[in-house]
């Protein structure tokens, strides 16, 4: 049995069939935080090797699904207790990897731990229900069972959370897994499916498979022996997997893109609209689906919240990950640093006047730093307002009322989460009535949710059924109905 003590190596970072493996080539991790440190090479797996796991996932998935309920509460009920009780340390490497401020690393993997804990518990409560047949003397059983096997693609912004809300109801449900985490985050995937490998699952029930999209991904949303597809990442790619899983009838859920709008109401307190603005358009250097990248702000309000806005903004203190007082670190990697000025170049050439930030940041450490940047008088038609940036940076729109305001958060093909500020209960009602998104906030920042209820979005945002909570048994189980008569 592998130890805390008793790490795999990263060139042996692929866990197939029950074991760890070498890939056929391997790849740097580099410390977005300060680009001489590598944190290891770590494994590809060749389209083989990806085979190989859908063989295993495949073979291991009937056994796992008749496991006792009691034990496999306690192999997820393990998991989530180790995330917890190792949150700093894996904290500290999740941040050293991604770029997330330590405290959010370490959040992340604490609320990894309670996603496991919770489908712990799910585990327990699989209840079906019963009717009464429209034929004398029949009963009808309505129950669920496991998909199948169901790969997981999940995104590098959020590596251990994401993962952790679609492996822990996967597994809660009876389904194996296999994993392709971001290439651009390996070491907390390796970190998790450590332990996972010390709960003695049946070999094959979960597998690790690090790789590219072109190479691992292309073979698991082409295969035919993959039951379900869970991924979260672009809208590109989602519509590439959509439509390699169709022609296989392979079901698949989607969580893709967003352009959130966050509206500031004439009176809104502009102390709690500032703040829910930082939070929402630059924690996490605004690499979050649920940033808030578009700022309606009503006329009443707007000169005095963009000029406390910019004051607050110019308080927060970029650095490296791992430092103490650090509220934005640098951005993943030099691709993404370099799109996001490109998408500063876009807003200037669209008539967008630069109200703060917009520059690379030199540091002591040598990283992808950028300060957190805001562009006013922009209009919602603009591109730098109807892509997704994902970058810190945020954007301006004047509007001159509420139907403007609720008008202008819905011009747009995306719909995952929107926001309000406003101290009115008239107001607040009509926007979560209007919005067109999967999830509205109300005097609080569009990012941030609990892990009980539900997430998804509408239109590009997100296709098939919701994640987290209850609502996860939709994707992971297939109903059936059982009549019965008695004699």
């Amino acid at each position: 049995m592998t130890t805390q003590t008793q790490r795999i190596q990263p060139e042996h970072s692929l866990y197939i069939g029950g074991e760890w493996q070498a890939g056929v080539s391997t790849i740097a991790n580099i410390n977005p935080s300060d680009i001489s440190q590598n944190l290891g090479n770590f494994a590809q797996a060749s389209a083989a090797q990806v085979q190989h796991a859908i063989s295993a996932a495949k073979h291991a998935q009937p056994t796992w699904e008749k496991t006792p309920l009691e034990q496999k509460q306690a192999v997820l009920q393990g998991i989530g207790d180790e995330l917890i009780a190792r949150c700093d340390e894996l904290g500290r490497l999740l941040s050293s990897e991604e770029g997330k401020p330590f405290l959010e690393g370490r959040g992340e993997i604490y609320r990894a731990g309670q996603f496991f804990q919770y489908f712990a518990a799910e585990v327990l409560r699989q209840i079906g229900d019963s009717a009464a047949s429209v034929r004398p003397g029949v009963s009808v059983e309505v129950t669920r069972e496991a998909v199948g096997v169901v790969a997981i693609i999940s995104p590098w912004n959020f590596p251990t959370a994401t993962a952790a809300w679609k492996i822990a109801p996967a597994l809660a449900f009876g389904n194996s897994v296999i994993w392709k985490p971001a290439n651009l985050t390996p070491a907390s995937a390796v970190a998790l499916t450590e332990i996972i490998h010390r709960q003695g699952l049946p070999a094959g029930t979960f597998n690790l498979v690090l790789g590219s999209g072109s190479e691992v991904g292309n073979v698991l949303i082409n295969s035919t022996e993959v039951n379900g597809v869970s991924f979260t990442g672009s809208v590109d790619t989602g519509r590439k997997i959509a439509a390699a899983t169709a022609p296989n009838f392979v079901r698949c859920q989607l969580e893709m893109g967003s352009k959130n709008a966050l509206i500031v109401a004439d009176d809104a307190d502009i102390n709690i609209a500032v703040e829910a603005t930082i939070a929402g358009s630059f924690s996490g250097a605004g690499q979050k689906c649920t940033a808030s990248s578009r700022l309606v702000v009503m006329d009443g309000i707007h000169d005095a919240y963009v000029e406390a806005l910019i004051k607050r903004m110019s308080e927060l203190k970029v650095g490296h990950a791992l430092e103490e007082g650090v509220f934005m670190g640098p951005v993943v990697d030099s691709k993404q640093l370099d799109a996001n000025f490109d998408w500063i170049d876009t807003a200037r050439k669209s008539g967008g006047e630069l109200a703060f930030g917009g520059e690379r940041l030199s540091l002591e450490h040598e990283g992808f730093y950028m300060s957190p940047t805001l562009f006013v008088n922009t209009k919602n038609d603009w591109s730098v307002n109807q892509e997704e940036v994902f970058a810190p940076m945020a954007s301006v729109i004047r509007v001159a009322d509420l139907d403007e305001a609720i008008a202008t958060t819905n011009d747009t093909r995306f719909g995952l989460t929107s926001g309000i500020i406003t101290q009115s209960l008239r107001t607040s009602t009509l926007f979560k009535q209007q919005a067109q998104t999967g999830c509205v906030m109300v005097n609080l920042p569009t990012a941030g949710t609990d892990y009980h209820v539900p997430f998804g979005g509408r239109k590009e945002s997100s296709f098939g059924p919701r994640e987290q909570g209850q609502y996860a048994k939709e994707f992971y189980t297939v109903v059936k109905t059982a009549y019965q008569r008695a004699y």
